[in-house]
């Protein structure tokens, strides 16, 4: 029978946490940062990196990595959010390209430090491979493989049928991308060693406190209040639950499932030995990876948003949403076709109205925000961590000028329109992909209409 929820696959495999202790009162710290998961943790490592005698504090409502840092598909990924095109007239071809290093180096920082830290997250780079199966998806693939190419940093590759095919077995492929830039993780294990060496390095971390209210100066919890000059909010998919923050960021569900492990025959099939891991170009796309005991961990959109922004507290999909992945799972893989599926969850991760993440730190007020990955976030929280670090500190870096930074965007529609929206966009996206797997060649006019909606 499949689990369906309790946190996570990562979590129930590893086991989950004892809780740290509660807040215990009313107090003061030089950093409060409201959030323990990735954001949050490497802020907090960073910091005390930098400045040893920093009083750091970690704010979390249930366990550090308890949302999408402890349920997430493992994708350690150099993605820009949003795109690079976006941030050409603002600040230049040079500076874009600046950025575009710096999420390549961040993946190679995360398995440096895990390593130095000594955190086992069954870590291999094995770069991000994308598959195309029907016509259409062929024409994405290839403009999307231009477009990439056009960049003197992507070292993207554009692979035939066969090529594809000899890198990972999938049914139907037609063709495939691939870049190495990427690395796969169990985002638990990450999440775990990096809360233990921030504790090592001197942050205090206190879970089981819930956060009411941000504002200058001062954190309320249900336990006291947090008086700090520097507060850093690194809540991401749970922001919409902070007081004034309600539209800030989308909280947006994505679900997962996992395999028993495969046997050693169906690998060889497969033949998916080299770590990568693996996504689509459908407009409702999916992702995966091979997990270290042999199983495939495979994601997707089920039910994308729940009206008022609400997120959910213990990962539960709808049963829709586990029967919708696992065909398209088998569809990918006949021959793991008779493996069960052990497990199933969501979490929520934060979308801003233009898809983009954003971070900035205010001095005057002492304010501090980073996140809205839309599923990036395993990498761009380090990268986040240490520039959060730099803005705090004043320290003039090159990664304090990266274009994110200090880029503000406009809240989200009130209800009903937002549920409407979102609602609206992804009927179409899945209608489109309906379309094309019937045969259409081209990308579905739908397709493009439901971009105008989703306005990224």
């Amino acid at each position: 029978m499949t689990t369906n929820g309790q946190i996570s696959f990562w979590w129930q495999q590893l086991g989950l946490p004892d809780l740290r202790p509660a807040l215990p009162g009313s107090l003061e710290a030089d950093v409060a940062i409201v959030g323990g998961g990735f954001t949050g943790l490497w802020t907090a490592y960073y910091l005390k990196k930098a400045q040893p005698d920093a009083r750091v504090v970690v704010l979390e409502q249930r366990f550090a990595g308890f949302g999408a840092s402890g349920r997430n598909g493992g994708w350690c990924v150099n993605s820009i959010t949003g795109t690079r095109e976006q941030y050409l007239d603002s600040h230049g071809r040079d500076a874009v390209i600046g950025f575009q290093r710096a999420m390549n180096d961040t993946v190679d920082e995360v398995i440096a430090v895990a390593a130095a830290e000594g955190i086992d997250a069954d870590i291999i780079k094995g770069g991000e491979f994308n598959v195309a199966r029907t016509p259409s998806q062929v024409g994405r693939m290839k403009a999307f493989y231009e477009a990439e190419a056009a960049w003197p940093v992507t070292d993207i590759e554009l692979l035939d049928a066969t090529e594809a095919k000899d890198r990972i077995n999938i049914d139907g492929a037609l063709g495939a991308t691939w870049q190495p830039h990427c690395a796969k993780v169990n985002p638990a294990r990450l999440a775990r060693g990096l809360a233990l060496a921030c504790e090592r390095a001197g942050v205090v971390i206190y879970e089981n406190t819930l956060v009411n209210e941000i504002s200058s100066g001062v954190v309320r919890t249900d336990h006291g209040d947090v008086r700090a000059p520097a507060i850093v909010r690194a809540t991401e998919g749970f922001t919409a639950n902070l007081r004034g923050e309600h539209r800030t960021w989308l909280p947006m569900n994505s679900s997962m499932i996992v395999t028993e492990p495969l046997p050693e025959s169906v690998w060889t099939q497969l033949g998916w030995t080299s770590g990568q891991v693996l996504g689509d170009y459908a407009n409702v796309y999916m992702y995966a990876q091979r997990t270290a005991d042999g199983r495939i961990a495979f994601g997707g959109r089920g039910v994308p948003y729940r009206y008022g922004s609400r997120v959910d507290t213990d990962g539960v999909t709808q049963e829709r949403t586990i029967e919708a992945l696992t065909g398209l799972l088998r569809s990918f893989f006949p021959a793991a076709s008779g493996v069960g599926i052990d497990h199933a969850w969501a979490g929520v991760l934060g979308v801003p109205r233009d898809w983009a993440a954003t971070i900035g730190f205010d001095h005057g007020t002492g304010m501090g925000w980073a996140g809205g990955y839309v599923g990036t976030g395993v990498a761009t929280t380090n990268l986040a961590g240490r520039t959060l670090t730099d803005l705090i500190l004043r320290r003039d870096t090159e990664l304090v000028r990266l274009p994110w930074v200090g880029r503000k965007v406009r809240k989200w529609e009130p209800e009903p329109l937002r549920w409407l929206g979102v609602q609206a966009m992804y009927a179409a996206y899945r209608m489109a992909d309906r379309q094309e797997l019937d045969g259409r060649a081209t990308t579905s006019p739908i397709a493009k209409f439901a971009d105008l909606i989703s306005g990224h």
